[in-house]
């Protein structure tokens, strides 16, 4: 009687033990509450905090994401970095960048010049010319729209672009148009034109933004790595702090890009021959490592057997831990640039920016 007593006390004992350690939920926001929060955290001197804050809510209820503090600091700090809360932002001397474009495409294909001139004189769709069109673009929305008009319109805009609009990167993010029609059988709203137009729209371009940024796992320390990825392409952090080991190992001078295998080309990039190099300390033929090296845009590479072996070597090697995530040696090419530019400057800039917001909120 004694030690069943005895037995009910421990097992009451333990019940209450487990009980007493978890921790309590913290209560689920509701979208106006979420909204309220990023209100408060946005800049007072941003036009139409309001309507920014039911687009960046939409995009986290609809992708599941938490709305802490951090997260949303982080989507705001990318949103300030590229378009200081603007829709569609402006860009200085963009007449200018689309000619050039036009005209290194051109002089590719051997074009002449006078052909060019008189396919711009062409009346648009509008009835202005293209060439008046494109000098007074001030965006990359009106820019787009120049020429997707000129691609249907113009034999010579699809001898130049094929059905393939110049203008790669739209709306507040500057999210990849690529990017989102990736991901567009997800998108919660519906689209009255064309994808690529609703990208531009603060609410498309807010979804996807968040999404490029957010929407994927990964073990990073910092928010500052999802930054360099955002630029740079998901896991390039992890991917380049990867060849740096290959690069301890090896002696190569690998970019550190976070390219692991060039996918248009039948032919092995610099990364796959180093690490090719050590397949048989790796216990792995090319096969294989090429099986692992092309799971590098996803979070189950950094579970495989040859991301694992590369880092016990090299620490091994060293003799200390190495980082598994770096910011990627990566120098910005685009007309838009007029400096030099790097995706450590990038995240670093953002980064800058998400610590201002989350001072804002209060430092939580």
């Amino acid at each position: 009687m004694h030690s069943s007593f005895r037995s009910i006390l421990t097992l009451a004992v333990i019940l209450l033990s487990g009980c007493a350690q978890q921790t309590p939920q913290a209560p689920e926001l509701t979208p106006a509450q979420i909204q309220a929060q990023i209100v408060r955290l946005i800049p007072a001197k941003v036009q139409d905090r309001e309507g920014w804050a039911r687009d960046i809510q939409g995009a986290f209820t609809a992708q599941k994401l938490a709305a802490t503090t951090e997260n949303l600091c982080a989507v705001m700090a990318v949103i300030e970095q590229e378009s200081t809360f603007q829709t569609d932002p402006g860009v200085p001397g963009l007449g200018r960048i689309a000619r050039d474009e036009i005209n290194r495409r051109a002089s590719k294909l051997y074009i002449p010049d006078a052909l060019i001139n008189t396919a711009l004189k062409l009346p648009s769709s509008t009835g202005k010319s293209y060439g008046q069109r494109l000098d007074s673009a001030r965006s990359e929305q009106e820019l787009s729209a120049i020429f997707d008009d000129f691609i249907d319109r113009v034999p010579l805009g699809q001898t130049l672009f094929g059905r393939f609009n110049p203008v790669h990167t739209a709306g507040p993010m500057q999210v990849s148009v690529e990017f989102a029609q990736q991901q567009a059988k997800d998108y919660p709203y519906p689209v009255p034109g064309s994808l690529r137009n609703e990208v531009f729209s603060r609410r498309g371009g807010v979804y996807f933004g968040t999404l490029h940024l957010l929407g994927y796992p990964a073990n990073y320390p910092k928010t500052l790595y999802r930054f360099a990825d955002f630029n740079a392409g998901w896991y390039a952090s992890r991917n380049a702090a990867f060849q740096s080991a290959v690069n301890l190992l090896t002696g190569s001078q690998l970019a550190l890009d976070g390219d692991l295998i060039l996918y248009d080309s039948t032919s092995p990039g610099a990364t796959e021959l180093a690490v090719r190099s050590l397949g048989p300390k790796l216990g792995m033929n090319n096969s294989a490592i090429w099986n692992q090296l092309k799971q590098g845009e996803t979070l189950a590479f950094e579970e495989g057997d040859l991301y694992q072996r590369i880092f016990a070597m090299a620490e091994q090697k060293t003799g200390k831990p190495l980082p598994r995530a770096i910011l990627p040696g990566i120098t910005l090419q685009s007309p838009k640039i007029t400096r030099k530019l790097t995706t450590a400057w990038f995240a670093e800039r953002v980064d800058e920016r998400r610590a201002r917001c989350v001072q804002r909120g209060g430092g939580d």
